[in-house]
């Protein structure tokens, strides 16, 4: 192994914390979906159980893994990061969906003392839709990403810990929301116009492309941090930025459009139907 990715591998350690939440999460996850399969094995096939669990398991290798050592020294690995924290994770644990097996699998008297309450709630139940509805939820993903990549904020969480955990939490929080619309978990039941979502996926990916423009076009290193901090891989400050910068760009560009090829396929056809139909 190359002496510079064996020092971030010595300097990394994996937190425990993070790694006993993430686990923790899998198990009540997984006793939910076994109880509730019994009775709805139709709607909760074992992919299912697959996606959650790889969900887990993205979140994992992004922050609680030696990529997080690597990220720390390098933009470009920092942009992985992100990636699979805001374009990964949070639509496989949709996928999985989450919302009944995860009540399921807590414990009674957790439930029935804590959730019980919260979930008679009107106000709560209110926000939660709020949350969801894609202008807020789309508002509220890509603030998140624009706000953590001003300079100010990204040099901020990068030299303090304990905020650089409060980005990424924002980060798999506002993708929950951004994708929620999208993927519609069970026992959601609102349904969107696919032209809204088409709408909603293009805009997004209008943000992710002017960021990541900005960053490979820019002709100075934008992040301070970056200066101060030695590269162990001996590249230059700029180059890894630029770096970075394809690697948002590209792959982040990729998780929009793919599914907004989908949709438009999905219109294209629906529109040749009733056109037929009309003809007929």
């Amino acid at each position: 192994m190359p002496p510079e990715f064996r020092a971030v591998f010595e300097d990394w350690s994996p937190p425990l914390l993070l790694t006993g939440s993430l686990l923790l999460c899998g198990i009540v996850y997984a006793r939910g979906f076994l109880a509730i399969r019994k009775t709805r094995a139709s709607q909760f096939p074992i992919w299912r159980l697959g996606a959650f669990f790889l969900g887990l398991v993205t979140i994992g290798i992004a922050i609680a893994s030696p990529l997080d050592g690597f990220a720390d020294v390098s933009l470009s690995a920092h942009m992985v990061e992100h990636l699979l924290l805001m374009s990964f994770a949070p639509p496989l644990l949709l996928l999985g969906n989450p919302i009944v097996p995860t009540l399921r699998g807590l414990p009674q008297s957790v439930m029935v003392r804590l959730f019980g309450p919260l979930m008679r709630s009107r106000l709560l139940r209110d926000l939660g839709h709020l949350l969801i509805s894609p202008l807020v939820a789309w508002l509220a993903m890509n603030l998140a990403f624009l706000g953590w990549h001003v300079p100010a904020a990204y040099d901020f969480a990068l030299d303090n810990e304990h905020w650089h955990e409060v980005e990424h939490l924002c980060f798999v929080g506002t993708s929950i929301l951004f994708w929620w619309p999208l993927i519609r978990p069970w026992p959601m039941r609102q349904n969107y116009s696919r032209w809204l979502l088409l709408f909603y996926l293009v805009m997004a990916d209008i943000v992710n492309t002017a960021l990541s423009a900005f960053l490979a076009f820019c002709d100075r290193p934008v992040y301070a941090y970056y200066l101060r901090t030695p590269n162990p891989f001996h590249i230059s400050p700029l180059s890894d930025q630029r770096a970075g910068a394809v690697v948002m760009w590209v792959i982040g560009s990729l998780i929009f459009l793919v599914p907004a090829v989908f949709i438009t396929f999905g219109l294209l056809r629906h529109n040749k139907q009733s056109v037929f139909a009309s003809s007929n």
